[in-house]
């Protein structure tokens, strides 16, 4: 009891509820549960599936059972028409029917009514998850809610069932809700999406680059020194893909370009201690000054007396801006 006592009073690290939970159910268990019974009372906490099966019920069931006029609903309350008018043996008459559709239906379906739930569920690792979420600064993508208000998932941006890679560039966090709602409203077409990343041009000095050039890279970008540099170290991030700017970039190319913007960032600091800033920047159409109509970012390192006042930074891409 006094240790027990001591390690949930005193020595519990929590990043989450789950130890108090299990352990909660296992002393309301006789000291002995299932896991199966642990994630039942996992479950009793999740607010998030709760969410998914209140729309279900609303939008699925309720629906259905409305129009057949078995139910009827006020407000957030459901109630089924004519209950008052049966007898007690009846309704555990009904009871008994209605376990009876479920027995038959789990027995010749099997564990496929779940499917929609399962698909394409392959466990994200602790690492992967944590760089994730840690991109995403702890919050849904989408509706922008928390991981403290609502639990995040690690989403495939391209579905598994269209090609989607199991890459860290292809994940993003959403909130239960968010990731559910996404398989409804979402008809984008992805069937040629891998075809498109391997896009190139064969006149595009980008596309061309020779794999010397390159010093660094993932699946879906690279990283080149400018060859004008601005300042020493001025380093190119570019998708793989000929794109023509930045607004064309998916987001799992987009993921692939800040990845290795932080990278090359950290290279370029354990190299060079003079270096105390940066400008990063994009240059989209000929009259914001793009030249090579192959999107890419500048990462321009500053040093102190690169230029005599660096006040208003990319404000002065016009001059007389850069004071205000």
């Amino acid at each position: 009891m006094l240790d027990l006592k001591e390690y949930i009073e005193s020595k519990m690290r929590m990043s989450h509820i789950y130890q108090p939970v299990m352990i909660k159910t296992l002393l309301m268990n006789n000291g002995r549960a299932s896991k199966t019974t642990i994630a039942r009372s996992l479950l009793s906490y999740d607010i998030s599936q709760l969410e998914y099966y209140e729309k279900v019920t609303n939008n699925m069931v309720g629906k259905v059972l409305r129009k057949n006029g078995v139910v009827q609903k006020v407000k957030d309350d459901y109630s089924l028409n004519s209950y008052e008018l049966l007898e007690a043996g009846e309704i555990v008459e009904l009871i008994q029917l209605c376990e009876q559709k479920i027995e038959a239906y789990i027995e010749k379906r099997g564990a496929d009514i779940w499917a929609h739930r399962r698909k394409n569920r392959k466990a994200v690792s602790g690492s992967v998850r944590y760089e994730v979420l840690k991109r995403a600064k702890g919050r849904c993508e989408l509706c922008g809610i928390s991981k403290e208000e609502k639990a995040l998932e690690v989403d495939h941006i391209v579905p598994k069932n269209f090609g989607g890679a199991d890459s860290i560039d292809n994940y993003q966090a959403l909130c239960y809700t968010c990731n559910a709602n996404k398989r409804d409203t979402d008809d984008t077409d992805f069937r040629n999406l891998n075809a498109m990343y391997n896009h190139r041009e064969k006149d595009c000095v980008f596309c061309q680059k020779s794999t010397k050039s390159i010093i660094g890279e993932n699946e879906l970008a690279m990283v080149l020194l400018d060859q004008y540099p601005v300042t020493e170290g001025h380093s190119l991030i570019v998708p793989k893909r000929h794109s023509a700017d930045y607004f064309e970039l998916s987001s799992p190319e987009l993921n692939a370009m800040h990845r290795l913007v932080h990278d090359q960032k950290m290279k370029l600091l354990s190299a060079d201690n003079t270096i105390e800033g940066f400008n990063i920047g994009f240059n989209s159409g000929s009259i914001a000054g793009q030249t090579v109509f192959h999107c890419h970012m500048h990462l321009i390192p500053r040093r102190q007396g690169d230029v005599s006042n660096p006040r208003g930074g990319i404000r002065n891409i016009i001059p007389g801006k850069g004071d205000y």
